[in-house]
């Protein structure tokens, strides 16, 4: 988002860091201002899966990019914005189990969070964190079906292997980052089903494309060592 903006070049820590610290510090704040203590804890939390989502979008195209897949695979990563797509579909499910679903139930997570009558600022910054994770959430979809595609379409060098397979590992490990917003929705049982099938179909399908990519690597040499 930061360097979306026109004329604005920074390095992608200090992008972090803004990231980060914008949308903390607008938590806190919207908190403080409107008395929303659970709201302050379930936001930080969903900032820094959002920002972590970032980190891992950095080092997950930094890995494909170094192992110097075939090209079909590159265009279906960096090319094909179907990520973009899966996250349009999951904020506006998101936003009808909020707003129709979730009202008609006697606690709904909206009013638990925000209030019985949600601040303007409050909800609009809930709403672009949202979002944030939803996007995310869609990247982490995209690359791990690629990913399973990739390992089971096309052979690998041993090198090729261990660097496709950290960031498979990485992928994973944000899915599994995801876990940090059960707490929040164990009194909603459909939000609480659908974060954690999404995480445990992340981590079936990356663990398939280690499984397909380890048998598929030419040579028989050991791959032992992840490390980039």
């Amino acid at each position: 988002m930061v360097g979306a903006l026109p004329g604005v070049e920074v390095s992608e820590r200090l992008a972090l860091v803004i990231q980060f610290s914008l949308f903390e510090a607008g938590v806190l704040v919207l908190a403080a201002i409107y008395g929303l203590p659970e709201g302050a804890v379930a936001g930080t939390v969903a900032v820094l899966v959002a920002t972590a989502g970032s980190l891992e979008m950095l080092r997950i195209s930094k890995l494909v990019r170094r192992a110097d897949p075939p090209e079909p695979y590159r265009r279906l990563v960096f090319g094909s914005s179907i990520e973009v797509v899966l996250g349009v579909l999951a904020f506006v499910a998101l936003l009808t189990y909020l707003f129709v679903v979730d009202p008609r139930t006697p606690r709904p997570l909206v009013t638990e969070l925000l209030g019985p009558e949600p601040p303007l600022a409050a909800t609009y910054l809930t709403l672009l964190v949202l979002w944030d994770v939803c996007y995310r959430i869609g990247t982490g979809w995209w690359a791990s079906v690629a990913a399973l595609w990739r390992s089971a379409r096309f052979r690998f060098s041993p090198e090729q292997t261990r660097i496709l397979a950290r960031a498979d590992l990485e992928t994973m490990g944000f899915g599994l980052l995801q876990l940090l917003l059960v707490p929040f929705l164990l009194d909603h049982t459909v939000l609480l089903v659908a974060v954690v099938g999404h995480v445990l179909a992340i981590a079936t399908v990356t663990s398939l494309s280690l499984v397909v990519l380890y048998r598929r690597t030419e040579g028989t040499g050991a791959i032992t060592n992840l490390s980039p």
